[in-house]
């Protein structure tokens, strides 16, 4: 049970903090407050103070406008602190992460009486490498010699006027204490091109023999972590961390209790982060970029001992897979039979996939020369950053300056990270699949490379259910996730499968405190078209849509495919597209900020939007009015991973379509509608032009499983 004690000061500090406010205590928050802490609260330990019982998880689904951060903070950061444990909250977006570290937290602090510590942790690509912005602006300094071989790692020197301006004034505004070195604090949005030049990762950082680590941007962020009792990051961070062993970046997993808010992307998540890929062609033209840029440095360094060794070795071996690259090449040219195929933003990427993710025996043995070859190169490259390292000590005489060292070590650092990505990716490729367990799924895909065509070999885990069992459910002190979107179709069924949450894990709903019935309609019009002849279903769109959001200021239409969005949109009258902002054309926000813009001008405004505009936008009052939605978001039959999954359940004698497909639909339908109510004070219409809501027995589970808006069905 949890202890008298720990109630009263979760008790105490929600009435503080809902008086300070002058709020009324909401329904759906108690619970939640109570359900987080039961279980939180009551977990079995040790003399050491570890968990020695059964995994403690809970999964709660609270609606919009439930105040989750509130409740589960005002449990979690008590219990946390009552068990001499630390907590981490990680979401799944930036835009949350900063609004929790910005004012949720300093909030619940200001009013609750609660007191504690919190700092943000991000990866270090958010943060700028203070050593390449120097190099960037010391161009044509002799130092960047050694670096003009390695160009193709990222180490591009020729700087052009604009980025020379953009590089000087973040060197001043670092000087003036303007600016932290954090990409998300810099006033203006940065280009990825841009930023990548001037960010490094763990391979390329010299750590303490850096000139500049007591000024690091990323380590001076990681200093304030070591004493906080939460740390608000996101779940890659957590994942990395866990795929380390957990406790290398973050707190020790047993030491830790995790939330995951917007923790219905988490599986997902899982997923891509131990997905592999690589690209033929132009890792063959980086293996002979390196072999050259190997010679070359041999022939201006004389070195002795180890480190010259060591480098002689890699230019024979790198033409060596080079040549067992294109052996591969012609080898998926050959088998590929490269089907068109949208990616979940609608572009269009040919694929080949390998049924069951069974590759034909002769690719395999190839792949398996691959593997070899690059574990050998691997070995190579992290026999020569280890060498570097100790060279950079100064305490080894490796045959070359310490800042020497320093400066190649960046450059053998982005090697090795390449390499090991290639060995990772051909041993995933290559691996047997356990009998029982779910398959690797295996593709390839067309890619371009400048004016030619390259092909992507990919290999990912279908399920992230068995990743995350062993390295988080199992080894966390404890864990709640949340969202606003866990159940599909009333249940945890499909999030128990997808997250491999233990048998014991306790679900609960709690109630919205939104009344969906009088706050808004939910339409189904007989458009006299089935969504399933595209071309009939896309003429009804555009001869109906002018006329279904006549009357609305702000409105959302979302489709499932690009083609159909881009369809509809070629089709409108000319003078009606002149409302409409069509995603794609500007960047996400520039879209929304126009449509808002529009809005606050008193002009109609409509949004066309794919996947991720039914899903985290927030359009309060006007600004969205009424939500059209094209058709029952069933995901892209032909997404390698969920093709994978579904051939792996009807092998087990499952139906893939109600297991997996009816479900996943399901939960993007509930978010796709989230969309409409963002406070308690918006009122507006949701019209789903598919009638396979009502003419489908899948269909009327899926309507059923929707908030219970008052319905007009024609």
């Amino acid at each position: 049970m949890i202890s008298t004690e720990l109630k009263t000061t979760i008790q105490g500090a929600y009435s503080r903090f809902l008086e300070a406010k002058s709020l009324k205590p909401r329904y759906g928050q108690r619970l939640m407050i109570a359900e987080v802490a039961k279980v939180l609260g009551d977990i079995d330990t040790d003399d050491e103070g570890k968990r020695s019982g059964d995994p403690a998880v809970v999964a709660v689904e609270a609606g919009t406008g439930t105040g989750k951060t509130v409740a589960y903070s005002l449990a979690a950061i008590p219990t946390a602190k009552a068990a001499g444990k630390r907590l981490v909250i990680a979401t799944a977006t930036v835009a949350l992460q900063e609004q929790i570290v910005y004012k949720d937290l300093p909030d619940l602090m200001r009013n609750s009486g609660l007191n504690f510590s919190f700092a943000l942790a991000k990866g270090r690509g958010r943060y700028l490498c203070l050593s390449k912005l120097d190099m960037l602006l010391q161009e044509g300094h002799a130092q960047t010699a050694t670096a003009q071989l390695f160009e193709e790692e990222g180490f591009k020197i020729e700087v052009d006027e604009a980025s020379q301006k953009l590089f000087t004034s973040m060197i001043e505004k670092l000087a003036g204490n303007k600016w932290d070195g954090d990409r998300d604090s810099w006033p203006n949005a940065l280009e990825d091109a841009d930023w990548a030049r001037l960010t490094t990762d763990h391979s390329q950082c010299t750590n303490r023999h850096c000139p500049n680590f007591g000024q690091c941007a990323f380590y001076k962020a990681r200093e304030g972590m070591g004493k906080v009792d939460v740390i608000v990051t996101n779940h890659d961070m957590v994942l990395a961390d866990l795929a380390l062993g957990g406790g290398a970046v973050l707190p020790d997993p047993r030491d830790t209790i995790y939330v995951f808010d917007e923790g219905h992307h988490l599986p997902d998540k899982a997923i891509g982060h131990f997905a592999h890929y690589t690209r033929l062609r132009s890792t063959a033209d980086w293996l002979e970029t390196t072999a050259k840029n190997l010679t070359k440095l041999l022939a201006q360094h004389p070195l002795p001992g180890d480190l010259g060794k060591l480098i002689e070795q890699v230019p024979e071996l790198a033409r060596e897979i080079k040549a067992q690259q294109q052996f591969m090449f012609s080898a998926c040219e050959q088998i590929a039979d490269f089907r068109p195929g949208e990616d979940t933003e609608g572009r269009e990427r040919p694929r080949h996939r390998f049924v069951g993710g069974v590759i034909p025996e002769h690719m395999r043995e190839m792949g398996i020369e691959l593997k070899k070859g690059f574990a050998r190169l691997n070995d190579l490259f992290t026999r020569l950053t280890d060498l570097l390292k100790e060279g950079m000590d100064g305490e080894v005489n490796i045959g070359i300056a310490s800042t020497q060292a320093e400066e190649w070590y960046p450059l053998f650092g982005s090697l090795l990270s390449r390499a090991s990505g290639n060995w990772e990716l051909w041993t995933a490729f290559t691996a047997e699949d356990p009998q029982d367990n779910p398959p690797m799924a295996r593709w390839l895909t067309l890619a371009e490379s400048g004016s030619l065509f390259d092909i992507e070999v990919n290999a990912s885990p279908i399920l992230a259910a068995e990743t995350l069992r062993r390295s988080l459910w199992n080894v966390a002190h404890g864990c709640l996730v949340t969202s606003a979107t866990l159940t599909a179709l009333g249940t945890f069924d499909r999030f128990r499968m997808r997250a491999g949450l233990p048998k014991k894990a306790v679900t609960a709903v709690v109630p919205s405190p939104f009344h969906h019935c009088d706050a808004g309609v939910l339409r189904v019009p007989d458009l006299n078209a089935d969504p399933r002849d595209a071309a009939g279903h896309t003429a009804a769109i555009i001869r109906d849509l002018p006329d279904l959001v006549e009357g609305s200021r702000g409105s959302l239409v979302l489709f499932s495919s690009r083609k159909q969005m881009q369809d509809v949109f070629d089709g409108l009258d000319r003078d009606w597209r002149k409302q409409v902002f069509i995603q794609g054309n500007l960047s996400k926000q520039e879209t929304l900020n126009k449509h808002k813009a529009r809005v606050d001008g008193g002009d109609s405004s409509v949004l066309f939007g794919l996947a991720s505009f039914a899903e985290g936008v927030d359009l309060p009052g006007a600004y969205c009015e009424h939500v059209v939605i094209a058709k029952i978001p069933f995901s892209v039959p032909d997404d390698p991973v969920e093709a994978a999954l579904s051939e792996w359940i009807e092998a087990r004698g499952g139906n893939p379509f109600m297991e997996i497909a009816v479900p996943d639909a399901s939960l993007k339908l509930v978010q796709a509608c989230g969309r409409l109510l963002r406070t308690e004070e918006d009122r507006g219409i949701i019209t789903l032009l598919d009638r396979r809501l009502v003419t489908q027995r899948y269909g009327k589970a899926i309507l059923n499983a929707l908030p219970p808006f008052r319905r007009e069905i024609s």
